[in-house]
């Protein structure tokens, strides 16, 4: 790769655009086409052909009076044409010619054809023959004129239309021109294919043709085939030499031993120039040449010859013996200078322990804030969109194109540890960490081993942090020292030599400690998550802490654990089953209290529905929705993470089943809130029904003194009372189940609503008939609703209900208006004092209205002509179905699986658990081998 060519800061490589495939998968057989001879670029003669009957066909591009020039100017006018003298040539070698090789992709014609010709003859067009087999079988060939200035692009489209072939049967994209080398042999004399290469759109065929020609017996000729069949013949190429060659361009490229290929800024390069230079660097330099020679001297030479920092006399120019002893010494002094490696002191590094080839490099240096670790793409194959890239390629059968990711420490604040590096294996990646299989991320600390596949051990290493008096710590893959082979090492565990007390004391602290963690087995799983279902339902019942979102909080740590614990494939399938397992749950709640409802019920009569009962039944409804509500948003939380590993690894199949399969277990428990709130309400409501009436029809001036909304429903009048006790039952249900604050304001506006709803449809129906629109009557109700008004707002619930009784307080301050201003107000002035009244609802007051006995309502009461339209078809009642939809929430939730346990309600449970996977563990261990009881844990 020439330096020039390098683009700064890509982890990638730039392509050489040869229009001939030079550089294709094998080495050996592309560089021995570059060393035969090369072709004349005078004319251009096709050797193409079918079969051995057929001729050659000549393309002539010279007129015939001139004589060929000499093969030495022929070369030199084809390489040489910039000016530069015959030593400038001799000084660029063979890599002149190279450069020289990309400007054959769009050349000009002149130039290549003969720059001494008149301009008329320069471009004398020719006939070429394109096969077409894979097109039409039935013809062998079609000839189409070109020039030396006719791409391949245009080619294919004249070949096309000689087919005959349709634009609906293809077109011009589809179709690729091919240069095919082979030779006349099949049976039956067919053509036998040796080598194929599609030829580059903007590629000249009559240039190619004219430059390089095939060797000898072998004939070339242009085929014209589908692109898709091309690209499937290229990708079963050799993967290995591929990935050999595509390593070899990025080493040349990156010129660093630690192969690492990520984009780093100019001024880290300069910083780190001694990092990245090479051996081949190092041999252009006669001083590091003798310097090398100190360092063979002093590990090669006589014992007790001190080295001198002087080192050896520098060769005058004249003389050849130090290069002729440098060249005999090529091999030894190469090998020493690449043992002889001193690793970096700025940067972290891996330091290879055990690899998979020859190649593969001792240090490799990380250079960025991350660093990953894949292996190269095969070729043909096309490389991932998004994600990360790669900064190292190990070759190895079982590492993926995106194996792992390290990110290294970062300097923390000056009182805080900075935080260590992390290590994550990517989606299906085999990685060890200290010998353990690696399923998430983990801290990786100086001194940690990491294995890559089968094959790559690594040391990771952090030279920033450490300090020359600072004593070394223990690896931690070193195997802990063996207990005493005493009684206390054989009755203790093997690994802390700790007696039965002190293992019993240990084992009651764990069992009672505060710490949010549930640890369990997965063959305990079943068991645990039915035990956690079947709590008693009265978590709540005292109406203090957060104990009754244990279900929840325990069902969270069970996910948690799983998450961190087990294989990443193993917390979707989790969350699908407590999903199910809840919404299982859920559904024999909402059978149970149907069926204990009186209609149901054939053998007793049917009873008004108490509230006590209503409440009782409900509150395992109220806790299944607190605690799915709480559920799901733990559960977003991981999922959430997998979506950042999929944007960070890129498309992945197994993390898209995963994401897919936890999607589907959330909708789960969306409807399941969406169940148990319809639910609620829908018994809250029936309960309601009944009470309602009463704020129509009562007299709050009945009783003695003014009427009050005290908090004392005591102090109520009597027709309200039961409305608001319904009201206060409900809300301090909702309280003791810890249900959400904003599924609490919404249960109570669909409360609101529906009595809203219920009260104006009955005033409606009512006051046409009987003395509802008359104005002492609303006067009642007008204080009735002022009442409960007044009493919810002292909840803190005034706001939703102001909301939700708009229409009903509306109706009531119409009705309540003065007879004689009433009768002077006119239509236009009503609908603009009253809008919450639709011009149905309006006229329908308006027109049943009673003024007086005998007194008809006045004209001007009666709606325009452009509204009678929308009196005549408007619906004067209130729908139930126009109810607020359910909104759940994103934020105030109450768990905090960080944090320790201060609530006695969760803790309780919890401790209750642990006891029974500590028996279900043991229980599952032959007797000899069981250990301690729970009578000291207890």
């Amino acid at each position: 790769m020439f330096p020039e060519d390098r683009k700064e800061g890509s982890p990638r490589f730039g392509k050489l655009h040869f229009p001939v495939g030079l550089w294709i998968n094998s080495p050996k057989k592309r560089l021995a086409k570059m060393s035969r001879r090369w072709p004349s670029a005078g004319s251009v003669r096709s050797t193409s052909s079918d079969t051995a009957s057929r001729g050659s066909e000549t393309v002539e591009l010279r007129p015939p009076g001139k004589t060929k020039p000499s093969r030495h100017k022929r070369l030199s006018n084809l390489f040489h044409r910039s000016g530069a003298g015959t030593g400038a040539a001799a000084a660029g070698g063979r890599w002149a010619s190279e450069k020289k090789l990309a400007e054959l992709v769009d050349p000009v014609p002149e130039v290549l054809v003969g720059g001494e010709h008149p301009p008329g003859q320069r471009q004398l067009p020719g006939i070429l023959k394109i096969f077409g087999g894979d097109i039409s079988r039935g013809a062998n060939y079609k000839s189409v004129l070109a020039t030396p200035r006719s791409t391949a692009r245009q080619l294919v489209r004249e070949a096309l239309e000689r087919y005959g072939l349709a634009p609906e049967e293809g077109t011009s994209e589809e179709y690729v021109l091919c240069d095919v080398v082979g030779r006349p042999g099949g049976p039956g004399g067919a053509w036998q294919v040796e080598h194929l290469r599609p030829v580059g759109d903007a590629e000249r065929p009559l240039v190619l043709q004219d430059v390089w020609k095939p060797k000898t017996g072998c004939s070339r000729r242009f085929e014209i085939r589908r692109r898709q069949e091309v690209e499937r013949v290229c990708e079963g190429e050799d993967a290995e030499t591929a990935g050999i060659n595509a390593q070899a361009r990025r080493l040349q490229k990156s010129r660093s031993r630690a192969a690492s290929g990520g984009p780093t800024p100019p001024k880290e390069r300069a910083d780190n120039l001694s990092l990245r230079r090479s051996i081949s660097d190092m041999n252009l330099s006669t001083k590091r040449r003798r310097e090398r020679k100190t360092v063979l001297s002093v590990a090669g030479g006589e014992a007790g010859t001190p080295p001198t920092d002087e080192g050896p006399p520098e060769t005058p120019p004249g003389e050849g013996a130090a290069g002729e002893e440098e060249v005999g010494e090529g091999a030894g002094l190469e090998q020493l200078s690449q043992c002889l490696i001193q690793p970096p002191q700025q940067h972290p590094y891996f330091l290879l322990l055990q690899g998979y080839g020859k190649q593969d490099f001792v240090i490799y240096v990380m250079t960025r804030p991350q660093h990953v670790f894949g292996r190269p793409e095969r070729r043909g194959v096309p490389e991932k969109t998004g994600g990360c890239l790669v900064d190292t390629f190990l070759n190895a059968p079982d590492i993926l194109p995106r194996h792992c990711l390290v990110r290294a420490a970062q300097g923390g604040a000056d009182t805080a540890p900075a935080p260590p590096a992390t290590v994550r294996p990517f989606r299906g990646a085999p990685v060890t960490h200290n010998g353990a299989p690696l399923l998430r991320q983990a801290p990786l600390n100086p001194g940690d081993l990491l294995g890559l596949g089968q094959h790559f051990l690594f040391l990771y290493k952090d030279p920033r942090g450490a300090t020359g008096g600072s004593p070394t710590p223990r690896p931690p893959w070193l195997p802990p020292a063996w207990p005493s082979p005493g009684l206390a090492g054989v009755l203790g565990c093997p690994g802390c030599g700790r007696s039965p007390q002190e293992r019993q004391e240990a084992l009651r602290i764990c069992l009672e400690s505060p710490r949010p963690e549930l640890r369990f087995r997965p063959q305990e799983e079943e068991v645990l998550l039915r035990e956690i279902v079947r709590l008693p339902e009265n978590w709540g019942a005292s109406g203090s802490g957060i104990g009754g979102l244990a279900p929840a909080f325990l069902l969270g740590l069970c996910l948690e654990h799983a998450a961190r614990a087990f294989p990443p494939e193993h917390f979707p399938a989790l969350l699908s089953r407590v999903a199910l397992l809840v919404k299982e749950t859920v559904w024999e709640k909402i059978k149970e209290i149907g069926d204990r409802q009186p209609e149901n019920q054939q053998d007793a009569a049917p009873a008004a529905l108490s509230m006590e009962a209503v409440a009782a039944d409900l509150r395992p409804l109220m806790l299944w929705l607190a605690n799915a509500m709480e559920l799901l948003n733990l559960a977003q939380g991981r999922v959430l993470e997998l979506e950042k590993e999929l944007e960070l690894e890129g498309p992945c199949p197994e993390l898209t089943s995963d994401l897919e399969t936890c999607d589907e277990a959330m909708g789960v428990l969306d409807e399941v809130i969406m169940s148990t709130f319809q639910q609620s309400v829908y018994y809250l409501t029936k309960t309601l029904y009944s009470a309602l009436p009463a704020l129509l029809e009562s007299n709050p001036f009945s009783g003695a003194g003014e009427p009050s909304a005290g908090q004392d429903l005591g102090s109520v009048p009597e027709g309200v009372r039961p409305t608001l006790a319904l009201y206060q039952a409900a809300l301090q249900l909702t309280r003791d189940c810890q249900l959400h604050p904003d599924l609490v304001s919404q249960t109570f506006g669909y409360l609101f609503f529906f009595s809203n709803a219920s009260l104006f449809n009955t005033l409606m129906e009512r006051g046409s008939a009987g003395p509802f629109f008359q104005w002492w009557r609303a006067v009642r109700i007008r204080t009735n609703l002022d009442l409960v008004l007044d009493w919810l707002t002292g909840l803190g619930l005034g706001d939703i209900a102001g909301e939700f009784f708009r229409k009903l307080s509306a109706t009531a301050n119409l009705l309540c208006t003065p007879r004689s201003c009433l009768s002077k107000a006119t239509w236009a002035r009503l609908r603009g004092e009253y809008p919450a009244l639709s011009p149905a609802q309006l006229h329908h007051v308006l027109s049943h209205y009673q003024l007086g006995l005998g007194r008809p309502p006045p004209p001007a009461w009666s709606p325009p002509p452009e509204e009678r339209d929308q009196v005549a078809a408007g619906d004067i009642f209130e729908s139930f179905s126009e109810h607020p939809p359910l909104l759940l929430p994103s934020q105030g939730f109450r768990l905090r699986l960080g944090e320790p346990l201060g609530e006695e309600g969760l803790l309780r449970p919890l401790c209750r658990l642990r006891r029974l996977l500590w028996e279900l563990e043991q229980g599952s261990l032959p007797a000899n081998q069981r250990g301690l009881g729970l009578e000291g844990a207890a």
